[in-house]
């Protein structure tokens, strides 16, 4: 097939057949281009040129406002890419320094390769005009990204009078591949993102909106016969120092503050085995995150919160590990002495498995309404395998198993998947997992605080606790796509003694059908809107009894539309079991109360002008007070802004509001504030300050049980961050916590941090 891809002058006098050949090869040209922003250099003359000229998001497949094209060759060793953007008006170019990652809502360039051209994952790389870097992976498997995911590659970006240049330089060991075949077939797109009144997806390639599958789509390159994988090392070595300072309070009064300090060296290993098989390791590793988790409400909810992986051990290859159910999370391991990994993936047949002990021993205890986390002070050990197979394009395999334990604690999973796409509009997943549990008698006494004959756990909730239970569930989806419409059903079933306790599984006891429809419409260029979507589902849930758990109905609406504006307005009416939370702790067994929940809600963001984000989430309507297991009334707001000052100063705030009033009266107030300032002084090195204040005001005399009247905190952190690379980094900082309740006048400090990271990458 005829792509839109020309050659440089002095490559046209070619015939209609080496033309035809030569427009899906990738040139080797053994000559390394000097990234420097500045396409000046004989070597991308004689490189193959790319038109980027299709807007195929939120369009299907218009022409672009703009030129850009790309140039593109490799040296065996490494993928040399040059972009260059064009603009009429390059005053509008939305740029900014920022930490890499961060400027996804910027213009930028970039490419996704599917190096085994299986259609299952591809690589992404994207780049600012300044060269800033994001990178991430996406997973067609599970229709999610990874964008922790961090490669070692380099760019330059320049803004000129005409647009704008970016260069990069991919070295090929970053990326896992097939090196056995001499010429290689790999699938790659090449982009550009043009946000001004509307956000384009800029392509080379035309894309069927009516096919879920976007990488299966990618036009195939050939070359790259010279690329080796080879047995590339990498050794990270880690210096970690701290100074830990907290203090108790007793009756208001502050006990004297406690000190601790500690340095650790580490290190980290990847080392590429074969050209298929990587094995990265550690040792008295950092498994700690530099930044502080985003802050989250959790004040009328009855589910451990999600906190997502941040530690580079654990996201090399992170998507090895997934499938449809969340069975492998590794925030469930909190500080490890060691761990090991391998990951391989040949011909289709991808496998990863991963060992790692644990100082904690960390597990979430789920029911059907709710879930709590056990935390012991005694070591686990952690064990995860994952296996797939992809037997052509429209088949896969997978098989997956786990294991926990400790003492005499333990938790095995085993699983099977597969998804099916007997059509480019039919996809089918299913999957099956089954558990065998033991939980020994330190986490029935850590839920009883010690006395199990005055534990609060009802008989469902003891029964998984002090008995061996093997556990089955099952998951079951379907849908059909098609340009303008989508149908879609699921049945997810998981049993009472169901666990997976390396993974997130804050549920179980329940089976859940689910329908659904939605339908799409796509604007014209004259229109002041590009895509309105009217969506709605249908589900009920039930225990393993019949209980009903929920039946709920929801439809939305919304519409894009000018200066990048989305607006979504919708509709929910729930049936719902009731809960008391501090008696029955997280299950219902015989005697449930239903409720209906009625929510009104809406959620609506812009980018007037370049640098300026707002976005306001609003909730109004009923809901279960759970504490008190009635209706009550609620109100939530959720407004977000983002700044930037200036190309290297960057303002955001989060604020998150909740009423919940029952009877006439207050039952709770809660405010959540989440602020961070960040002075970015280049593409490597950063300066923020991150402030979380949390203030719950609750209404004694409207709860059946005793509460405090006052919850404060307030959480600091002041980072300064170099990244030379990902691997190759220094930190710096300080951190405080403090807090508030009925016992103290006033905010006091209980926890104060400083720290330091140091780690540099050697690539051998």
């Amino acid at each position: 097939m005829l792509r839109s891809i020309t050659f440089a002058a002095g490559c046209l006098a070619v015939s209609l057949s080496n033309y035809v050949i030569a427009a899906d090869t990738i040139p080797f040209i053994a000559t390394p281009a000097k990234v420097d922003g500045k396409i000046n250099e004989d070597v991308w003359q004689r490189a193959l040129q790319i038109d980027i000229n299709n807007v195929n998001w939120p369009h299907e497949n218009h022409p672009s406002p703009v030129k850009t094209t790309a140039y593109v060759y490799e040296n065996g060793e490494s993928l040399f890419i040059a972009f260059d953007a064009k603009d009429p008006n390059p005053e509008l170019i939305r740029a900014f320094f920022r930490d890499r990652d961060k400027n996804w809502e910027d213009d930028l360039v970039g490419f996704k390769i599917d190096t085994y051209n299986s259609g299952r994952s591809a690589y992404q790389f994207f780049i600012n005009p300044f060269g800033v870097q994001q990178d991430s992976i996406e997973n067609q498997l599970t229709q999610s990204e990874n964008a922790s995911w961090n490669g070692i590659w380099d760019s330059v970006g320049k803004v000129n009078n005409d647009g704008y240049v970016v260069e990069v330089e991919l070295p090929l060991r970053v990326l896992n591949f097939n090196d056995t075949n001499g010429i290689k077939t790999m699938a790659m797109e090449f982009l550009r993102f043009y946000p001004r009144n509307e956000r384009l997806r800029i392509s080379n390639m035309q894309l069927d909106h009516a096919n879920s599958c976007w990488i299966c789509q990618m036009p195939n390159y050939r070359g790259f016969e010279n690329a080796k994988q080879g047995k590339h090392f990498t050794v990270i070595p880690t210096l970690v120092a701290n100074q830990v300072e907290t203090r108790d309070f007793e009756n208001g009064i502050a006990e004297p503050w406690q000190q601790e300090k500690n340095v650790e060296p580490g290190v980290d290993i990847k080392w590429a085995i074969t050209q298929d098989t990587t094995l990265n390791a550690t040792l008295n590793p950092d498994f700690s995150q530099v930044e502080a988790d985003t802050g989250q409400l959790n004040v009328n909810d009855s589910f451990s919160l999600f906190f997502p992986e941040k530690r580079a051990f654990f996201l090399d290859n992170a998507e090895y590990f997934d499938s449809h159910m969340n069975l492998i999370h590794t925030r469930n391991i909190a500080a490890p002495d060691y761990g090991v990994k391998v990951t391989s993936n040949k011909n289709g047949h991808t496998f990863a498995g991963f060992i790692a002990n644990d100082e904690k021993t960390n597990v979430l205890i789920p029911g059907n309404l709710g879930s709590d986390v056990v935390s012991l002070d005694r070591k686990s050990e952690n064990l995860a395998l994952r296996y797939r197979n992809d037997f052509d394009d429209t088949l896969s395999f997978g098989a997956t198993t786990t294991r926990k334990q400790s003492d005499d604690y333990h938790n095995q999973v085993v699983s099977a998947d597969t998804k099916y796409q007997p059509t480019a509009n039919d996809t089918l997943l299913l999957q099956v997992v089954a558990s065998d549990t033991q939980y020994d008698s330190a986490f029935t006494q850590e839920f009883c605080d010690g006395e199990i004959s005055d534990c609060e756990l009802n008989e469902a909730a003891l029964r998984t606790l002090e008995h061996d239970q093997r556990g089955l569930g099952y998951y079951i989806n379907y849908s059909h796509n098609q340009k303008h419409w989508r149908a879609f059903t699921s049945y997810l079933r998981k049993d009472e003694a169901l666990r997976a306790d390396m993974g997130f599984m804050s549920q179980v006891d329940f089976n859940k059908f689910l329908t659904g429809f939605e339908y799409r419409w796509y604007g014209e260029k004259s229109q002041w809107w590009n895509r309105a979507r009217w969506y709605t589902d249908w589900d009920i849930t039930h225990n393993e009894n019949g209980e009903l758990l929920e039946k709920e109905i929801q439809t939305n609406f919304n519409i894009n539309g000018p200066l990048q504006s989305f607006i979504d307005v919708g509709l929910e009416h729930r049936k719902r079991t009731g809960l008391r939370i501090d008696e029955t702790r997280f299950d219902i067994d015989g005697n449930t109360e239903l409720f209906s929940e009625n929510t009104l809600w809406t959620y609506m963001e812009i980018k007037p002008i370049s640098g300026v984000f707002a976005a306001l989430n609003l909730r109004k309507g009923n809901r279960v007070d759970l504490a008190n297991n009635r209706i009550a009334q609620m109100r939530y707001a959720r407004p977000s802004i983002k700044l930037n000052l200036g190309k290297h100063f960057e303002f955001k705030l989060v604020h998150t509001y909740e009423k919940l009033e029952a009877e006439g009266a207050d039952v709770y107030t809660a405010n959540l504030s989440d602020l961070r300032l960040t002075y970015q002084f280049d593409i490597n090195s950063y300066l923020r300050l991150a402030v979380i204040h949390t203030n719950i005001e609750r209404n004694p005399d409207n709860y059946l049980d005793e509460v405090d009247s006052r919850y404060k905190s307030l959480g600091l952190q002041l980072l300064y961050s170099y990244k030379l690379n990902p691997q190759t980094v220094f930190f710096a900082g300080y951190s405080d916590r403090g807090y508030q309740d009925d016992e103290l006048a006033a905010l006091k400090k209980n926890e104060k941090t400083f720290f330091m990271k140091v780690s540099y990458a050697w690539l051998m």
